[in-house]
């Protein structure tokens, strides 16, 4: 018994090691001596995008997001679906909605000039999102980097997206699986302040929520009213797939006006409005509301923590030399068609 205690305390400890090593992979500066214009290379691809469509940051920043919740910072978002698999694009939170491909392939194109085989389609996007928050006033970081890009994208497996329908239990779940605190995510939701939304995200908060007739009473009966407007029902009682509104009166700006709205009853999604709905998440958004710097630098340091969720290293997955082929595709069937365009947000960084 004493030989088998002391034999998991040494598989204990090399499981450690294994983990901390893997995580050491990741470092600031990685291409510094194998691709020194990588960085320079993606910020020029996402500035000259930006400037064409301001859409397009908090495009990049959701795309990172929905890539790291899936299988982890692997790039399998961008894998296009092929006869017999249907990719993550195609998952319901993402179907029709993901922007940002162009400014992907862009840089990865580029960056096969300068220096082939080196750069991670993963750690482009990782860097892009980077970027974006920068380009809409938010603070940059050092991105951690080594990433290298996972060969499976699977529909299916968006289901591990949170959802905007979800309330603070679902979510503080959703998040813990991939290792990242309530803080974490309440801190990441402010990414909701930039970017535009589909109406059918959150359409049953304002006809019939919960079969009710009405409105969600957790939204202000003006913004209610408003929203109605932007996302009137047509003669056959839905709404229409095609139409956005903006996540909030910046939408271009990454600043903290989306805890204000918040504590104004104006969230936009049930998931938003669920992060004022226990007492220790809604002191967090009172103070964020009240600091936009403790925001700002809680956000920064949450996306590099988001950023690290299950990625691969060393000689794991690959380097994909166009982000949207990957060497090795799945060919599992995904048995269900994805839901038309419109079902998620269209820009805005998480939940759904």
């Amino acid at each position: 018994m004493e030989l088998y205690r002391m034999l998991q305390k040494v598989l204990f400890l090399v499981l450690l090691f294994l983990g901390s090593q893997v995580e050491a992979q990741l470092r600031v500066d990685f291409y510094n001596e194998t691709c020194s214009n990588a960085e320079a290379i993606i910020w020029e691809e996402v500035k000259r995008a930006f400037f064409r469509d301001r859409g397009i940051a908090p495009g990049l920043v959701r795309m990172h997001f929905h890539d790291c919740f899936v299988r982890g910072c692997d790039g399998s978002v961008l894998i296009k679906t092929t006869v017999g698999n249907n990719a993550e694009e195609d998952g319901p939170p993402n179907a029709g909605t993901l922007r940002g491909f162009e400014v992907i392939d862009s840089a990865k194109t580029r960056l096969e000039q300068e220096c082939r085989g080196v750069v991670s389609c993963a750690d482009i996007l990782a860097y892009a999102a980077r970027d974006s928050v920068v380009i809409t006033g938010g603070l940059g970081w050092d991105v951690p980097a080594g990433r290298r890009d996972g060969r499976i994208s699977r529909a299916e497996e968006t289901i591990d997206i949170p959802a905007p329908f979800f309330n603070l239990d679902q979510l503080t779940q959703a998040f813990a699986r991939k290792h990242l605190t309530q803080d974490d995510m309440i801190a990441l939701s402010g990414a909701h302040t930039i970017g535009r939304a589909h109406c059918t995200s959150f359409s049953d908060r304002l006809y019939n929520f919960r079969s009710t007739n009405g409105p969600d009473p957790a939204l202000h009966p003006l913004y209610a009213f408003i929203l109605r407007r932007q996302c009137p029902r047509n003669p056959q009682g839905t709404v229409d797939l095609s139409r956005v509104v903006q996540m909030n009166l910046s939408p271009a700006t990454l600043e903290n006006s989306y805890y204000a709205d918040l504590l104004r009853k104006r969230g936009l999604f049930t998931s938003d409005q669920a992060l004022t709905t226990s007492p220790e998440s809604l002191s967090e958004v009172q103070d964020y509301a009240m600091s936009n710097r403790k925001w700002l630098h809680d956000f920064a340091d949450a996306m590099i923590k988001m950023s690290e969720i299950e990625v691969l290293t060393g000689n794991a997955g690959e380097i994909r030399e166009k982000c949207q082929i990957a060497l090795q595709t799945s060919r599992r069937v995904n048995t269900h068609p994805p839901v038309p365009d419109g079902r998620a947000p269209d820009v805005v960084v998480a939940f759904g």
